[in-house]
């Protein structure tokens, strides 16, 4: 069963242009992983540090394999310099409603 992934991120004002090009670099290798279905990127425009990813996945062992990935290949280290605090993350069913 697919999911969506909800990912969040409070980034630090003056490194929010910075971090747009970090995940224009960081994205196409997370669109190709494995089980990837989409990803699109969302920035608050009351609050432009605030920027969300919605990813599409398979299911949740495929994006459970790629968080291994990401955060056996350093992620944390990457990100840590441009956010104050832990970024916000949900599992996320769609309600056929």
């Amino acid at each position: 069963m697919s999911i969506t992934v909800t990912l969040t991120f409070s980034i630090r004002p003056d490194r929010v242009d910075e971090f747009r090009s970090l995940l224009e670099n960081l994205l196409p290798d997370t669109r190709a992983y494995d089980g990837c279905l989409n990803v699109d990127v969302y920035q608050d425009q009351d609050s432009p540090g605030t920027i969300t990813l919605l990813e599409d996945w398979s299911s949740k062992q495929h994006q459970q394999k790629y968080q291994t990935w990401r955060d056996e290949s350093g992620i944390a280290d990457v990100l840590g310099p441009f956010l104050p605090g832990e970024p916000s993350f949900s599992y996320m069913d769609r309600l056929d409603i």
